[in-house]
């Protein structure tokens, strides 16, 4: 029994460590909190929905596969071939055998690693091609989203999950899901090897199993919880950043610098503790196989050398020389497969983290998609209708109470009211940016619900108060991509008074658009604006303050355009300035989300109801202020 001892005080050491994670397990409670729009998916639906993106490459994996097997022989073989020789040079030593020993294992290994190189370049080939749709698809979906679930979801958010996270999958496409596969095989392979060479022996490298299997349970909870911890700070520091640099300049004008600065901090030293708490489960979790590794080696050299030196036998089975050479490199390649699955597992987590982020964008039903039965609209006259139409953006919070109106084609009608009437939310229920809750909004008569809303929006020009430039160029920005000439670029630019200041510059419609579009005024990006518009010829324009946070001169550009454009086609106006309405065909008064009066410049100051209390004292302020 005495002679046991060593293997006792092993095992001993095995079970108190095993004892103290076991603890360490039971004690960790995650949280249930579930933020924004994070929530837990369980490991087998996020390889379910994963294998859908990968199943259309199904041969090359295959091939892989073949190629994997390839190397895996090399490491089953090479133990049996070391183990031979050593045997051989022992007994009866011959050169000619020694070099065919030599001979094989040599060209084992060869073959071993040219399946190894073409593997890893197939691989790479297909998890770049497999990440790219996960990434178009996500992008797709982002751009399906309505303008309420866009506002929801910072920036910054958006922009991890399209890069950050979808780069983490990378590595679990192109390397960890063959590795995982390979080691797994040379585990089992390994281990029939070794059942064949020596049953005895192989038992007391099984006896370590389960201690493998119960650190990696326990390891398992730990990685992905703090995974998931670095996945969260990442996502905090890029939401700060997007918001913040885009900020920046208000921060110095306020001096706020330092208050930004230390909130950076904190969201900094929160990522570096959610990091280090991910290194310090890995490197406990890898030296703890290590640690079971060693532990089988010294098991092996104990019994080995008693049963081999000593003449003896363990459980009845003579232990030779090459047994012993044999079974080290048996234990080797048992463990380093082991030892590669947790650095593989880290991997994999960091993947099913970033996984579990970007399907639950993906999982974000859209708020405003086409009806079933809905059809496409190859032209419309610009007939528009209101029908009792009740909107809110939250829940008890009416913005519109049942508005009807009528817009004949080819009118201009203006919406004005004081701030939070409703005027602008009128122009995006037409284009089906939100959908309403109550009644019914027709175009020629026929329901907006029933067209597509590629189709609805291909009939709308829409020009926003802050008009946002792509960098690019004017011409870029202007066309959007569209097959225009240049020729129609310009004609565009003129009819809206753009071209003046485009003839100035250095390199005219191709002048870069930095940026932010830091390098052209409010004024001139407004005109821009106008020409994207205008170009592309739509049948219904919507303006919400064209005018407004412009030069005075530059107003009388706009203004000039506007009595151009309302020649188009149907023309709706949101204006604070009502200057720029006078002369609209329908002017539409909103008060609190309701219709208060109706009709044109001249009949409404005649009313001298609300319109002629907003018109006299905006009047009453010019004339103050240009004295």
């Amino acid at each position: 029994m005495r002679e046991y001892y060593p293997l006792l005080v092993s095992g001993a050491i095995i079970g108190v460590f095993s004892l103290v994670f076991l603890v360490a397990f039971l004690s960790v409670k995650d949280k249930k909190e579930v933020f924004g729009f994070e929530r837990h998916m369980k490991d087998s639906e996020i390889i379910r929905r994963l294998f859908k993106y990968a199943k259309p490459y199904w041969k090359n994996f295959l091939l892989a596969f073949f190629l994997m097997l390839l190397a895996i022989t090399y490491d089953i073989l090479s133990p049996i071939i070391v183990g031979e020789t050593e045997e051989l040079i022992k007994d009866s030593f011959e050169l000619g055998e020694l070099f065919k020993k030599v001979g094989i294992y040599a060209g084992i290994l060869v073959v071993s690693v040219a399946g190894t190189y073409i593997q890893a370049i197939l691989l790479q080939k297909t998890g770049q091609k497999i990440i790219s749709e996960i990434r178009s698809d996500l992008f797709k979906h982002i751009e399906s989203l309505s303008h309420a679930q866009l506002h929801l979801i910072p920036v910054g958010t958006l922009v991890t999950r399209v890069t950050n996270d979808t780069n983490s999958l990378s590595r679990m496409f192109t390397n960890v899901i063959i590795n995982l596969v390979q080691n797994f095989l040379v585990i089992f392979g390994v281990l029939a090897a070794m059942l064949a060479l020596n049953l005895e022996l192989t038992l007391m490298i099984l006896c370590f199993v389960p201690f493998i299997v119960l650190f990696t349970v326990i390891f398992r909870k730990f990685s992905r919880r703090a995974f998931r911890k670095v996945k969260d700070a990442t996502t905090g520091i890029n939401v700060f950043l997007a918001e913040n640099l885009s900020g920046m300049k208000l921060t110095q004008i306020f001096n706020r610098t330092e208050r930004k600065i230390k909130d950076f901090d904190e969201r900094n030293d929160k990522s570096a503790k959610a990091k280090m708490e991910e290194i310090f489960v890995f490197s406990t979790f890898r030296p703890s196989v290590y640690m079971l590794y060693i532990a089988s080696v010294l098991c092996l050299f104990y019994l080995g050398g008693k049963g081999y030196l000593g003449g003896g036998s363990f459980m009845g089975s003579t232990i030779t020389g090459g047994v012993i050479v044999s079974f080290y490199m048996f234990t080797t390649k048992f463990f380093n497969p082991i030892q590669n699955l947790a650095e593989q597992f880290n991997v994999l987590q960091s993947a099913f983290a970033s996984a579990e982020k970007i399907f639950t964008i993906l999982d974000v039903v859209p708020a405003v998609v086409d009806e079933p039965d809905a059809i496409d609209v190859d032209r419309i006259e610009g007939n528009i209708e209101f029908e009792d139409v009740w909107f809110k953006y939250v829940e008890d919070e009416w913005v519109l109470k049942g508005v009807s109106f009528k817009v004949n084609a080819g009118d201009t009608v203006a919406f004005v009211g004081a701030t939070g009437s409703g005027k602008s939310t009128i122009l995006s229920l037409i284009c089906r940016n939100y959908d309403i809750q109550k009644g019914r909004i027709l175009i020629d008569g026929i329901d907006i619900k029933k067209i597509k809303i590629s189709s609805l929006r291909r009939h709308f020009g829409q020009m926003m108060q802050d008009v946002f430039l792509f960098a690019g160029t004017v011409r870029s920005n202007i066309v959007l991509y569209e097959d225009k000439t240049d020729e129609e670029v310009m004609e565009a630019c003129r009819f809206v008074n753009a071209d003046k200041f485009i003839g100035e510059l250095e390199h005219g419609i191709y002048e870069e658009v930095r940026e932010r579009s830091n390098n052209f005024s409010a004024g001139q990006r407004q005109l821009l604006s106008f020409a994207r518009m205008i170009i592309h010829r739509p049948e219904v324009m919507i303006l919400d303050e064209a005018t407004a946070n412009i030069d005075a001169e530059t107003e009388l550009l706009i203004q000039n355009s506007l009595e151009k454009m309302m020649n188009v086609g149907t023309m709706l106006i949101v204006a604070h300035r009502l200057s720029t309405v006078q002369h609209a065909d329908k002017i539409i008064v909103l008060s609190h989300g309701e219709i208060v009066e109706e009709g044109n410049h001249f009949d409404l100051i005649g009313k001298k109801g609300r319109y002629y209390d907003l018109y006299t004292l905006q009047y009453e302020k010019q004339r103050l202020a240009a004295q």
